[in-house]
Formats: structure tokens, sequence, C-alpha cells
């Protein structure tokens, strides 16, 4: 037997596995982080991709600072600092800066837990404000992109002479990348804004590590376009959620810089046609409910063969996240139901992840070992366990009855950061 450890909300789960099977374990070699992270990102903001700092806007009286949700791990105690600076730098008063939570479809953000991913001399200082996507008082349409998107935007960024993002730049699952104007473009629109830019997650070209040909992803630097997104600050970490190299710029510049640095950490060169695929979120915050879990499926999925088997292990210790998602799938039990619902009702945020859990699921068995109750698991098109060792158990007595050699297995600890070349 060998031993193996994945990480697993706050902690890490440990389990064996047969020494007859062939294991591979799959990450993406270890890039060190920056030893000056607060250095990297005072040079990048010295140093736009563009060569245009922000001390060559002009007339800024104020200023819109769109960060990310508790749900994704962005270093902003070394971002933010040095970016309020510049903004002070050039004119700007501290009373007329917005820092604009970006939640997109999430849940807006109590004040009680802003502490959580901003540094408090920043809330101190700042006005600053969850987004709420149904807030219709607080959203001005722009207009509509060529893919017919209708462009609603907080109406704090809308009005603000300089308009900033910040975040970084990783993989994501239908998107491409995350990153650049994405924060501000999905994550503070309305409701409508992103229904029908997620509706384009049926194209084929909408997939992981594809942007120039993505079409979701350029509709979604159009709405970035639309409402006026200047100035991006992107990260790039690696495995431990820290900063490697950080970006800043225009947001389409900066995408186009970031992109390979953030391919160069996550690409690996493996097939995908392994028997059982054992899979890590990454922890916390990206396993915080399955809403944002199910991202490592579809990266998972493209290391598993047909008819193989996936085990999610993903904490989720705030459960499903999206009351939607679980709506849709009341009283349907087969992907083939999934889709012809989808089909029926139309897109919608929420259901979507019905529709992408379904696509796996046609294919691959999905096992889940987490922290939310297994009839509500059950009800989700997979099937639940309650330790990683009864996962592998269940596994491996599906996939035995189907393999006539040795049975190949992958481990994952970091499935949403790994993609096969």
């Amino acid at each position: 037997m060998a031993q193996y450890e994945i990480p697993y909300g706050h902690t890490k789960l440990t389990f064996d596995l047969p020494s007859e099977l062939q294991v591979d374990w799959i990450e993406p070699a270890y890039i060190s982080p920056a030893p000056d992270p607060l250095q990297v990102v005072r040079q990048a903001l010295a140093q736009p991709i563009d060569n245009k700092p922000l001390s060559t806007f002009k007339n800024i009286k104020s200023a819109a600072v769109a960060v990310n949700d508790k749900t994704r791990p962005v270093p902003h105690e070394y971002l933010l600092p040095p970016l309020l600076d510049e903004i002070r730098s050039i004119g700007v008063p501290d009373e007329a800066v917005r820092i604009l939570i970006a939640t997109g479809t999430h849940l807006p953000m109590p004040e009680s837990e802003f502490g959580a991913i901003l540094p408090l001399d920043v809330i101190r200082r700042y006005k600053v404000i969850s987004h709420n996507c149904d807030d219709s008082e607080n959203l001005v349409f722009k207009g509509s992109t060529t893919r017919k998107t209708p462009v609603w935007v907080n109406r704090q960024f809308a009005e603000a002479d300089l308009r900033i993002v910040v975040g970084n730049i990783e993989p994501h699952h239908f998107a491409g990348f995350s990153g650049g104007a994405k924060t501000a473009a999905i994550g503070l629109t309305g409701r409508s804004t992103i229904n029908a830019n997620h509706s384009l997650l049926i194209e084929p070209g909408s997939r992981i590590a594809e942007y120039s040909q993505n079409p979701l992803r350029q509709d979604i630097e159009e709405i970035g376009d639309i409402i006026g997104v200047q100035f991006a600050l992107n990260a790039v970490l690696n495995g431990e959620k820290k900063i490697v190299r950080a970006v800043s710029g225009s947001p389409r510049m900066v995408m186009q810089s970031g992109i390979p640095i953030s391919q160069e950490l996550c690409q690996i060169e493996k097939n995908g046609n392994y028997d059982i695929v054992i899979a890590s979120v990454g922890g916390f915050p990206k396993d915080i409910n399955f809403y944002q879990s199910q991202k490592a499926l579809s990266h998972a999925s493209l290391f598993t063969r047909d008819g193989g088997v996936i085990i999610l292990a993903a904490a989720c210790s705030e459960g499903i996240g999206s009351a939607a998602y679980e709506r849709f799938m009341e009283g349907l039990s087969t992907p083939g139901q999934v889709f012809e619902k989808f089909s029926q009702e139309g897109f919608n945020v929420g259901p979507h992840k019905a529709f992408q859990v379904a696509r796996d699921a046609a294919r691959v068995h999905i096992i889940l070992v987490s922290e939310i109750r297994p009839e509500r698991i059950s009800s989700l098109l997979m099937t639940p366990a309650s330790a990683i060792d009864e996962a592998v158990h269940l596994a491996l007595q599906r996939v035995h009855s189907s393999v006539d050699k040795k049975v190949r297995v992958a481990v994952l600890p970091r499935a949403t950061n790994t993609i096969p070349v």
C-alpha cells in the first residue's frame, strides 16, 4: 500500500492505494513564490504591460476598484495597498474611492465577512460595498454586446472616473481563464447580463484554457469594453496560492501577458485515459461549496476515460451553494432528464451547474467526498461517500469489472489548476 495526501477544506485527507495499481501523481511543477510580493506588485504598477501607469490618467476625481469575493483565493493584502497608494498619488482622496466586492450571482457578502478577504486597514479607510446582481436600483444599462448580451453594471462602478479590476489569472472551466475584465464584467453586472454571457458555455469553444477562440470569454472582454474597465492588476499564483508574478495595464493586454505564465504553471503532458481520477479542488476557499467545487470536475474529466470514475474531494462547508440549482434538480435522476429540462427552460445561472455535472455524469461515474448530507449529493447525480477510503473502495469495485489490465489511477491534488496539454 502507498499513502497519499490531498487538500480538503482547511485540512488534508490521507488515504492508501493498493500497490498493484498504476498510480500517477499529477501536479504542475512547483514554482517558488516571489520572495517580496509587495515589491513585485509595486514593480508591476510602475511598469504596466501597455506602458500606461495610473499617472497617465488625467482629471480623475473618483475611483472604483473591483475585487473578488470570498470564493476566490486572491491575495488582496499584497495587491490592494500598493494599488491604493498609486490611486492616492494621482490626487484621488480615500473618501472618493470605492472598493466593490464582485459577487456575480453569489449572495452579497455581509460587512462581518469583509475582513476575511480585505486587509483591516483597507476596510477602515475606504468605503467597501458588496455587489448585488438583483438590485435593479443600483444597475445601469450600458448597451449590448455583438452576441446580444445586455450589459447592466453596478452604478458605483459605472459612475467612477477611474474603473479598476483586481484579481488573479488561472484556468477557468468554461471562460478559458479567469482574470482581466472578468472581475467586473461578470462580478459587478446584473443577473440578466451574467445569464446571457454564461449561456455561451454550451458553445464548443467555451472550454478550459481557450482564450482567443472562446466565445464566452470574448463576450466578457466586450462587456469589459462597454462598461469601461480601464486598468487591471492581476497576480499569477503558485500551488500554495502565493504570488509568482503580477501584471498590470489594460485588461486585454494583461490577459495576453498573464496567460502564458499561467499555462507554464498549470499545464501537464498527460493523456486523459485514466480509469479512476482522485481530485481535490485545492482546499479552501475553492471548495467552500459545491457550486465552486464543480469546476474541479471539468478538469478531472479531461483525465478520465469514458466509463471511468472521478472521486472529488471537496469539503463544501457551506453546502451546495445554489438554491436555484437544487430546485432545478428536484425529481431528476438521469443526465438525459437534466438535458431535456435544461433545453425546455432555457439558460439560467444556477441550473447551469446541473447541465455541467450531467455532461460529465453522462460519461463517467462521480463520487463526492464532502460535508454535504448524503441524500442531497444523491439528488445531484453523484454517489456520496463518507470518507475517501470508502470512495476508493467503491471506485475500484466499479472499474475492476470493466478493466482486464492494471487499473490506472490519477491523483490531482490541485485539479482546478491542472490542465493536460
